[in-house]
């Protein structure tokens, strides 16, 4: 399996990362390896974790179908997260909070459907800038704040790029999952905008791997069993 070598690894002495890989999988694996070897310890809602902070992983070759995802992401944490994204639904692990899907098909649970807007939005004016939605609802969301909160779609010389906002992603079980449902949702909004595909971005707050997965991620960084 390829490691971070695929992918190039740019920081400094502030405390974020810029990574840049051709495919999502890549991706996958070079914020892993960076959240192993050079995250802080910290809590998130009260478990411990290793994070880094503001990490941007930019993803020139953007698909939903990827080789090492398929190959190495866990098949019931991928379809959870499709179902999060393809099911009008509240989701009973995050305390019966609206899916993604409600949040960008019926946002508000008032028959907005945001995807349908950008297309409109892109289609009536292919150099907007102004492609933006969010998967927060003030009305809805009484204490629950997503993950993915903004997504922001535009094109560049005929291809649609995605730049997304999360304010934290679980690497260590979920951060696969959402590059595929991402990529997917990138897909869609460029066949019905008859564009090519451009560059996935997506800037993270807080990349980290909690404790009781950090066995699993070293062992997928090393191909060797945990102990």
């Amino acid at each position: 399996m390829p490691n971070s070598n695929d992918a190039r690894i740019e920081s400094n002495r502030s405390p974020s990362y810029s990574i840049r890989a051709d495919g999502i999988g890549e991706a996958w694996i070079a914020v892993c390896q960076q959240i192993v070897q050079h995250g802080a310890g910290g809590t998130y809602d009260g478990l411990a974790m290793r994070e880094l902070l503001m990490v941007t992983l930019t993803i020139t070759h953007p698909r939903g179908s990827d080789r090492l995802i398929e190959r190495w992401g866990e098949p019931e944490r991928l379809a959870w997260m499709k179902s999060n994204f393809t099911e009008l639904t509240a989701v009973e692990a995050l305390g019966d909070a609206d899916s993604y899907a409600t949040r960008l098909r019926d946002y508000e649970h008032a028959g907005r459907d945001q995807v349908r807007w950008v297309i409109e939005r892109l289609l009536g004016d292919p150099s907007t800038r102004s492609a933006t939605i969010t998967t927060l609802q003030p009305l809805s969301d009484a204490s629950y704040i997503p993950c993915v909160s903004l997504l922001d779609f535009f094109l560049v010389h005929g291809r649609l790029q995605l730049a997304v906002y999360a304010h934290s992603i679980d690497f260590g079980t979920k951060g696969f999952a959402n590059l595929v449902e991402l990529a997917r949702l990138q897909e869609e909004v460029a066949r019905a905008v008859d564009s090519g595909i451009g560059p996935l971005t997506m800037i993270v707050k807080s990349a980290h791997v909690y404790s009781t997965e950090l066995d699993h991620v070293q062992w997928l960084l090393t191909e060797s069993p945990p102990d």
